[in-house]
């Protein structure tokens, strides 16, 4: 055997490495792909074999540039909910995984815009520029990264601010049977918080497309578009998008509390949510439990509104407020979902039907609302005014309860039901009449302190007005103070009690006549 010369063995290995490079390169230009077929298809659900690799709430791209999310993963089969119109998905169509979670893009360019939860624009104007992506669905902030909430968020509701006080950062819950003033309570804080600097996030669920018109046309009314993002999906969108709407929402409203800005987040409302997540539920054949809800219903509120909270200096010091709306039937606090979001959240503001019709605007009772927050997120000025109200209005509504059947009342419960149905009249306030904080202080502190006691009920809203008026001409050092200070000292209490003095003298037509 002759031995192989020394160029022979180069050329050799020459060959095999431009090979292994071929064969390099071209590896490099195939991908893998998990790849299924439509099985089933209809009711903005798709069964589809296949896709053995995907992960829950993985993105899928169905024909048409159609996405759909993997909701159901069993051992050869994968449920899918569509995310839009699902008319041409037939069965043997192709889907693909795409390797990503669900995100919606984010910005400041979304501000005074009206979006689907898919971030596309429903008012008509161009696309928004978005900075970037945040994930819908996202583990919420842990304790380390949260600290205590104690900066108030005036909502411009004096029965709110005053009683049940919400602080920034909080989840308090607004629930009542339908057509109580719920979201009339919502618009009102959306509409105060003008040149405060918070940004305010209105997610409808479920609800008709002219009540989003009417929201729209609202907020424009009020100059209060410009810091509000609206985030739609009406009655007659798919199930898919009512269930991710709010967490779409609340991806926006995080995207502003990391930055450290302060964003309040409006679920409009998420008893409809929930009926959207049970109806794909049931298409998708999942087990059903109590009022055939699936059983991780709690866990669907859960992960959403724990996201709501007060972030430390360390992460940006930014928060995000939750007000999620429960919509409940004949008055039932006791149903399974107004249960469960009762126990996620901070506190909840119950709105009485028998109030509403006696014509008491908002229709808050107070008996049973709370804030587990309470006076940590409340001004000094209105924390002091505010006991002292809570208590003439619970002992009126106790009264009142037993005056009825009595004839002949002592002068001290007497003036104790006079003293509560004037407070009643100061709290009735209309949804489009924000009241700030310096207002909603002198008011209280005149009611509380006998002011109104020789004023004609009918004439209470009447005092109201002129006061205000009266004062912010004649003492307007007086509401700086209050605004600037947040404080009721014992000098700013003596103005205020001569104030109160020269103007019912002044207005002796609002004051019942003396008997001679």
């Amino acid at each position: 055997m002759r031995p192989t010369s020394k160029a022979a063995t180069n050329t050799t290995v020459s060959a095999i490495s431009r090979a292994l490079q071929k064969v390099k390169k071209e590896a490099q230009l195939v991908k893998s792909e998990s790849v299924g077929i439509v099985e089933q298809s209809g009711d903005g659900i798709a069964i589809i074999k296949g896709l053995s690799d995907v992960t829950y709430n993985e993105l899928l791209l169905f024909p048409k540039k159609t996405y759909g999310l993997a909701l159901n993963l069993r051992k050869d089969r994968v449920g899918a909910i569509i995310l839009g119109t699902a008319t041409h998905i037939k069965q043997g169509d192709i889907v693909r995984s795409t390797g990503r979670l669900l995100e919606i893009p984010v910005g400041n360019d979304f501000l005074g815009r009206v979006i689907d939860p898919l971030g596309r624009p429903l008012d008509g104007k161009p696309k928004p520029r978005q900075d970037s992506y945040f994930p819908l669905d996202r583990i919420a902030p842990g304790v380390i990264k949260r600290e205590p909430v104690h900066t108030p968020l005036m909502t411009g509701v004096t029965a709110i601010d005053s009683m049940i006080p919400i602080g920034r950062g909080q989840r308090e819950l607004i629930i009542g049977d339908r057509g109580t003033g719920k979201s009339s309570i919502t618009m009102t804080t959306v509409i105060n918080q003008k040149n405060t600097g918070v940004i305010c996030i209105y997610v409808t669920i479920g609800q008709k497309a002219a009540f989003v018109s009417r929201l729209i046309s609202i907020f424009e009314q009020h100059d209060s578009l410009d810091h509000t993002i609206i985030v739609s999906a009406t009655a007659s969108d798919p199930a898919s998008l009512q269930y991710i709407a709010p967490y779409a929402g609340c991806a926006l409203g995080e995207y502003f509390a990391y930055r450290g800005m302060d964003a309040l987040i409006i679920y409009d409302d998420l008893s409809k949510h929930a009926w959207a997540y049970r109806e794909l539920s049931l298409l998708l054949r999942r087990p059903s439990g109590r009022e055939a809800y699936p059983g991780d219903i709690f866990y669907l509120h859960s992960r959403l509104l724990e996201r709501a909270c007060k972030l430390n200096k360390k992460n940006g010091g930014g928060s995000l407020t939750a007000l999620p709306i429960i919509e409940t039937q004949a008055s039932d606090v006791s149903a399974y979902i107004p249960t469960n979001v009762i126990s996620i959240t901070d506190g909840q503001i119950y709105l009485d039907p028998d109030l509403f019709h006696a014509g008491i605007k908002p229709a808050i009772n107070v008996g049973l609302s709370v804030s587990r927050v309470g006076g940590a997120a409340q001004a000094k000025a209105m924390k002091k005014v505010a006991g002292k109200l809570r208590l003439d209005l619970a002992q009126y509504r106790e009264l009142a309860a037993f005056a009825q059947f009595a004839s002949d009342l002592d002068p001290k419960t007497q003036a104790q039901l006079e003293r509560g149905a004037r407070v009643t009249e100061i709290l009735k306030q209309g949804w489009e009449e924000p009241q700030p904080l310096e207002h909603q202080v002198i008011i209280i502190w005149a009611v509380t302190n006998g002011f109104l006691d020789g004023v004609k009920k009918d004439m209470v809203k009447e005092w109201e007005v002129r006061f205000s008026q009266y004062i912010e001409t004649s003492s307007e050092d007086l509401l700086e103070e209050i605004k600037e200070k947040k404080v009721l000292t014992d000098d700013t209490e003596e103005k205020l009690r001569q104030a109160c003095i020269t103007f019912n003298s002044i207005n002796t037509q609002l004051m019942i006549e003396e008997e001679t």
